[in-house]
């Protein structure tokens, strides 16, 4: 049995933030992931409370999970209406879930204002709820809504209000940090409080508005909560919950809690990930743990160390969270970088060859002319692979023009792209119409080349991407180009860099389709 139980409400709480939303079969997989992971409980939805969450808990009820238990979020019944009345209880009961959690007021001010009720119809309106629930079998979470907010401002009938809960039956009692304004020290010595004083298990929720929710939530174990209850990736409202992806491992690496196994530990990149996906979020680099960027090194200080010991600049081994370790390349690499990368590719380079100390300068002076190759793996293992004299260009560009035109002052501009390059002894000569002289280049190459490369039909470019990199030169100004690029087993990113965006365009563009015909035996994706 666990330590500690997680609590996810990803799928109630994560929705309300800003952008993210899932539909119900995007739910019903979170669901299904969450319990692969090793979650205890999560939160579905309001039940009763619109047509997504009632089709949501009719089909959720009858997945076979392994040990998650399906949890159902209301509030205490209205004022002056008799429990059994209540249209939001009685749609929990419906949902066919064994547990929910329902949520009360403890901060007066919400109480007098926002139920416009008396402080002891609140109370009754929390005690007939849970036992309410209670007499007909589910288990129940009490969410002691503003909790500490409440506190500060009339403790008494703050700490009233979760005595109520207690005495109704309450199997869990959640303090809610609500508006994330709490300190962490001010979360354990209320906690501590509560312990001494309630027998109910305890539960903190936090929110993340002073950038708190997980010190808070740790904080709240340290002082004897049992249950941890918040989001993968953090999502929620404004700026929203306690990220699990990093409590996790806390408790678990850190803190030497049992929570989930090390197996479903090792998974909990890989469901971070899915979960954006689903929820159509751009991932954020930085996430501790999960990011990209989280065991990514880029000072040739730091690699030299790490390829000694990688101890030395991690805290933690990234393969226990499912991760991986990245090398960048720039600026500040040095031979240490370009070795550790080129291992990556399965190339061995010699720290004192010429060609070794030829590339660590090639890759010095691109940067300086405003080359990056941390999200283009694709071009710097073709700058590697050539300089070792390992593959050959797969043709010569003879030439290539552009021309777009308006021809409606309503209409959209159409470009057209003619290219005349040679593969081996063979001219070719042709031209192409697209959205867009990229677009257009694109085409043109493909339909150049696809008669000797075949299997360019299953490259396909997923994004582009447009930096001015230095901005004060106006339209005379360096733009980089980074394109992303898959064909269905794989993904990587290729670079180019000019004062002119077609030619920058053309460079990345070239790396890109080069990299896909001259490496096909990669497998894995090197830019993910």
């Amino acid at each position: 049995m666990a330590d500690l139980l997680l609590y996810d409400t990803t799928l109630r709480d994560g929705t309300q933030g800003e952008g993210v939303s899932l539909s119900v079969e995007d739910k019903l997989r979170v669901l299904k992931r969450l319990d692969k992971l090793g979650i205890h409980y999560a939160e579905g939805g309001w039940p009763g409370s619109n047509p997504k969450d009632i089709e949501f808990f009719k089909r959720a009820v009858d997945l076979e999970l392994k040990q998650l238990r399906l949890t159902a979020f209301g509030s205490t019944r209205r004022a002056n209406l008799a429990v059994e009345d209540d249209p939001n209880l009685k749609a929990i009961l419906d949902s066919g879930v064994k547990a929910a959690a329902i949520f009360g007021k403890t901060w007066d001010l919400h109480v007098k204002e926002a139920l416009r009720t008396t402080l002891e119809e609140n109370l009754r309106m929390i005690a007939d709820s849970i036992r309410y629930l209670k007499s007909h079998g589910l288990e129940v979470i009490y969410d002691a809504e503003h909790f500490f907010d409440g506190y500060k401002a009339n403790p008494e009938f703050a700490l009233e209000t979760v005595r109520e809960a207690a005495k109704a039956g309450a199997d869990f009692i959640s303090l809610c940090d609500t508006c994330g304004g709490t300190m962490p020290w001010e979360v354990e010595e209320l906690v501590l409080k509560l312990k001494e004083e309630l027998a109910v298990p305890l539960a903190i929720h936090a929110h993340n508005d002073s950038g708190l929710a997980v010190a808070n939530s740790l904080a709240a174990v340290r002082a004897g909560a049992v249950q941890v209850q918040g989001t993968i990736n953090g999502y929620g409202e404004r700026t929203g919950n306690a990220d699990l992806c990093v409590i996790i491992p806390n408790l678990m690496l850190k803190m030497g809690y049992k929570v989930i196994s090390e197996e479903q530990l090792s998974t909990l990149t890989q469901a971070s990930r899915y979960v954006q996906e689903l929820a159509n979020q751009s991932p954020d680099p930085r996430q501790p743990y999960v990011g990209a960027s989280a065991f990514a090194h880029k000072g040739g200080i730091h690699v030299s160390a790490i390829l000694k010991h990688p101890q030395t600049y991690e805290h933690v081994q990234p393969e226990q969270v499912g991760n991986r370790r990245r090398v960048l390349v720039s600026e500040l690499a040095g031979i240490s970088n370009i070795i550790y990368k080129a291992r990556e590719f399965n190339l061995e380079l010699d720290r004192t060859s010429p060609i070794t100390k030829e590339i660590v300068s090639q890759i010095k002076e691109l940067e300086h002319k405003g080359y990056q190759f941390e999200g283009a793996d694709g071009s710097f293992e073709l700058l590697l692979r050539k300089a070792l004299k390992q593959i050959s260009p797969l043709f010569v560009l003879e030439g290539f023009r552009l021309i777009t035109e308006k021809r409606e002052d309503n209409g959209e501009p159409i470009s057209e792209a003619t290219i005349k390059l040679r593969v081996g002894d063979q001219q070719v000569h042709t031209a192409a119409e697209g959205d867009g002289p990229v677009n257009a280049m694109d085409k043109a190459l493909r339909k150049a080349l696809e008669s000797f490369y075949p299997q360019l039909k299953e490259i396909k470019l997923s994004d582009y991407k447009v930096r001015v990199i230095d901005e004060k030169s106006g339209t005379a100004a360096k733009v980089r180009v980074l394109i992303q690029t898959k064909d269905g087993k794989r993904t990587w990113g290729t670079v180019g860099v000019s004062t002119n965006i077609i030619e920058a365009s053309w460079r990345a563009l070239v790396d890109s389709l080069e990299y896909g015909l001259l490496l096909p035996a990669r497998q894995e994706n090197q830019d993910k």
